[in-house]
């Protein structure tokens, strides 16, 4: 590493679920990284971040706080009163309707910036983002976290060796996984595109893009289909109560809350999921959050409106083509793909890759090991260390390359999401947009 070895300086704005778990990568790393300052209009959120970072750096002079990213931005120079960097690189995890102001504020300061995806919820504010990033020449780079797992390394390079020749057809699932889209998408934040994105944008935007980035060819025409079609009041079970500690039919509920909340921290404690729900660590407060909160609420008795399953069929530049079904109706699991190409076709789960050569029969199967589950709890299979290493490596020795997922791929593949979702609503083949 460069810059005489010092750990790279981080700003972060957004201390949510997203904004902890990069946080407590920097912990992990004080020879490589050191928070000095979080932004979050939550106090608890804040002081945590700030806690483990103290925790992490003892001698380091405390993380300053703000209660929002102005404040951050406004933040001065003592010696000559005029705003000025804290860090050399923010993080910007803030929820999707707040990604664009924040970094179009903070790139014109000069910081390097890494932003949770989406970038933005329109393809407008997307290109705002694009084009101050380019105005400033800021490096820059969106959590694809796919793009970073040892699993998707091991299938570009196999997809890069010209094994299948060339391919003209992927397949490719992400299995949502019951619990976790009534947990996030039904009763959690993500549940509204109002307030939200679709959930192509918020969940699968990872999907596309990791299409485009494994084939490496651009999406250039979309078709999709998708609806709500079970988390509605349609599909209410007779007798059912509006939040489930009063319902009957909880114990048998496959939807139940407590289930869900109160048997993950008896088996592994205040983890994700559970700390999205409440800020306390034990049972009580996990009950009163069911008992008042979102989260307690019946799956058929909340405000949601996004989709609950979902397909897109794409073309690909040079005449490929690729199909994407998003299901909440699963186990949660990794995403499975099949990949077929002139030469041979491959099968994989996630963790292994079954490769079948067509010119003499031999099958190969390679693996990557396994790096976790794919959840916020576990890592997403070494996505979110590998991202933050990866962004951290680059900002150190000013190597741009080691990002791989930088503004204008990014852009490619959020445009091919909201095609898909022009389509879905128009019931039409749509073009994609290059820029």
């Amino acid at each position: 590493m460069t810059r005489n070895d010092a750990p790279v300086t981080v700003a972060l704005v957004g201390a949510g679920n997203r904004g902890q778990t990069y946080a407590r990568w920097i912990a992990a790393h004080p020879d490589r990284a050191r928070l000095v300052a979080v932004a979050d209009p939550r106090p608890f959120q804040r002081s945590l971040v700030a806690s483990g970072s103290a925790a992490a750096n003892p001698d380091a002079a405390p993380v300053a706080e703000f209660a929002d990213w102005e404040s951050l931005v406004a933040a001065g120079d003592e010696t000559t009163g005029a705003p000025a960097r804290l860090a050399d690189m923010v993080i910007v995890a803030t929820q999707d309707r707040e990604h664009r102001d924040p970094v179009v504020a903070l790139t014109a300061q000069g910081y390097a910036i890494l932003v949770e995806k989406p970038l933005a919820p329109s393809p407008e504010e997307c290109r705002d983002v694009v084009d101050a990033v380019e105005a400033s020449g800021v490096l820059f780079g969106v959590c694809h976290v796919m793009r970073y797992m040892p699993y998707t390394d091991l299938m570009k390079s196999v997809v890069d060796s010209g094994v299948l020749g060339e391919v003209v057809n992927v397949q490719h699932l992400e299995p949502v996984g019951w619990w976790h889209d009534a947990h996030s998408y039904v009763r959690g934040p993500w549940r509204s595109e109002k307030t939200s994105s679709p959930m192509l944008l918020a969940k699968s935007s990872h999907d596309l893009d990791w299409i485009r980035y494994v084939t490496g060819k651009r999406i250039t025409t979309v078709a999709s289909f998708g609806s709500l079609k079970h988390f509605r009041p349609e599909e209410r079970p007779e007798g059912a109560a509006d939040r489930c500690l009063d319902c009957p039919l909880e114990p048998t509920c496959p939807y139940s809350a407590p289930r869900l909340y109160l048997g993950t921290l008896r088996e592994k404690g205040p983890i994700w999921p559970v700390t999205v729900v409440t800020d306390g660590t034990d049972e009580a407060s996990v009950m009163e959050a069911l008992r008042t909160g979102d989260y307690g609420r019946c799956v058929y008795a909340s405000d949601n409106d996004v989709v609950d399953h979902q397909v897109v069929a794409m073309e690909l530049e040079g005449g490929g083509a690729a199909t994407f079904t998003m299901t909440a109706f699963s186990e949660q699991d990794h995403r499975k793909t099949q990949i077929f190409g002139t030469h041979g076709c491959l099968d994989g789960d996630g963790e292994k890759i079954r490769v079948t050569d067509f010119r003499d029969g031999s099958v190969t199967v390679h693996d990557s090991g396994h790096h976790g589950a794919t959840n916020a709890a576990d890592d997403h299979g070494g996505g979110d260390s590998g991202v933050m290493d990866a962004f951290v490596r680059a900002v150190a020795t000013g190597d741009a390359s080691h990002v791989r997922s930088g503004a204008v791929e990014s852009l490619q593949s959020h445009l091919a999401v909201f095609a898909a979702e022009e389509s879905r609503h128009s019931r039409t083949v749509v073009e994609v947009p290059a820029r």
